[in-house]
């Protein structure tokens, strides 16, 4: 049996806390698998006297992880500190400036620097792995980039934020408001104390850049992604969506069009009958559609400390498979100079159907100018609705409430601004994309 492959790890959070417990708890099982041990050597985080219920007594410890990437008796570094800049981002350099494996669930970090991390992989002859920074323990990033190899991707999207969909499922599910469902997010662990990063979008865009490179071949781009958040969905969105026959998720989607790459997170209605429809609480699931394959759907747990320990071990373990002197796979699936510029595709040429919701003055031939605003920039509504505001029917107000059959964002956004200056509506209108996967 060849040598142990010596660990790591820096950051014992949660996620490091249970992938250390798990390396002890199955030691001799990893060793018959890999064909060789694998063994903590060396340790870093911020507290030495913290509780964390695990042994790392026989491991060297180092307060600074760039040092243990440097100076440390170790063949990978775990980076699980998280953050696109600092320490994790020191000590992921010095790991591969010293030309030793990289493992990290950094997703910040990959969607910044990914591209000159994984150039610097290349020419240090090592891997990059990083399985756990997309969709937690699912295996999107080994199938993007090995099992899909042939394969022409056109599109790949996703519900990628365990935060944004349990509080839309709860939404739904208790009729509570997003502001009572982020409460109990953060009570319960899933949400952060500032969660502005989760509800933003913010997560799922560093998500989604990592995916779109993998897919289309281009280097990574996450400030080239349209972003909304959930923070302004409320419970006349997710009644309406009910009665319409639709779930409000919040996706990531990246596509392949003539123009270039779109790359997009917002709320989405999606059919109810349809598989993402159903996917509730912290789960994620990674849509990706192809030539050869079709559509493949991978579903499973997004966050968690076991469900990201896990995909953190794949990635070591294939480490511990490989040989020296093999050829290592390239980080982002090709050679980091051959991946193409990106080039984006403008968000307002997208095309698809539309939920609009707006208050709007109870006045005679307010329907029509609606009619007139819609007919202007050729939309076709597939249905319109009218409902009294609070239930009164003589009330000051009405919510009208429009699905478009496929149309353009540029028309879209002309329509309302248009209906805007009109001078009837009430407030900020809801604009929410179908997408019919």
């Amino acid at each position: 049996m060849a040598d142990a492959l010596k660990i790591g790890v820096a950051g014992l959070g949660t996620v490091g806390a249970s992938l250390v417990r798990i390396i002890s708890e199955r030691h001799e099982n990893l060793a018959t698998a890999c064909g060789r041990a694998i063994t903590v050597t060396a340790v870093s985080a911020r507290d030495r006297t913290k509780d964390r219920g695990i042994d790392v007594t026989s491991a060297t410890w180092y307060d600074d992880p760039a040092a243990m990437a440097r100076e440390g008796d170790i063949d990978v570094l775990v980076e699980l500190i998280g953050g696109a800049s600092g320490a994790a981002k020191d000590a992921v350099n010095a790991a591969l400036e010293r030309g030793i494996h990289v493992v990290t669930a950094n997703k910040a970090l990959l969607a910044e620097d990914g591209v000159a991390l994984a150039a610097l992989a290349e020419e240090k002859g090592v891997l990059l792995n990083f399985e756990a920074a997309v969709a937690g323990g699912i295996p999107v990033i080994k199938a993007v980039r090995e099992s899909l190899t042939g394969n022409t991707m056109t599109r790949v999207y996703g519900i990628m934020n365990g935060t944004c969909n349990y509080i839309l499922t709860r939404m739904e599910k208790e009729g509570l408001s997003f502001e009572d469902c982020l409460k109990e997010a953060q009570r319960l662990g899933y949400a952060e104390a500032d969660p502005s990063f989760d509800i933003n979008g913010n997560d799922t865009a560093h998500k989604l850049a990592i995916l779109t490179s993998l897919a289309f071949g281009c280097e990574i781009s996450c400030d080239d992604i349209y972003l909304e958040g959930i923070s302004n969905i409320t419970q006349d969105d997710i009644r309406a969506a009910a009665e319409l026959g639709y779930r409000i998720k919040l996706l990531g989607v990246a596509q392949r069009t003539g123009g270039g790459i779109e790359q997009r997170v917002h709320p989405t209605m999606v059919p109810h009958d349809t598989v993402i429809a159903q996917v509730d609480g912290v789960t994620n699931a990674v849509a990706i559609e192809s030539d050869i394959l079709g559509d493949l759907l991978m579903v499973g747990p997004g966050a968690g400390g076991d469900a990201t320990a896990s995909a953190v071990l794949g990635d070591i373990a294939d480490i511990a498979k490989s040989r020296p002197g093999a050829q290592t796979v390239p980080a982002l699936g090709r050679p980091a100079k051959s991946l193409e510029p990106y080039k984006r595709a403008r968000m307002r040429s997208h095309e698809g159907g539309y939920f609009i919701r707006m208050r709007v003055a109870d006045r005679i031939g307010v329907i029509a100018a609606i009619a007139r605003r819609m007919a202007d920039n050729q939309i076709s509504l597939e249905s319109i609705v009218q409902h009294s505001a609070n239930g009164e029917r003589d009330a000051p107000t009405k919510t009208i409430i429009m699905v478009t059959h496929a149309t353009t964002e540029l028309s879209i956004r002309n329509a309302v601004k248009a209906m805007e200056s009109d001078g009837y509506i009430v407030g900020k209108p809801q604009v929410i994309r179908i997408e019919k996967p």
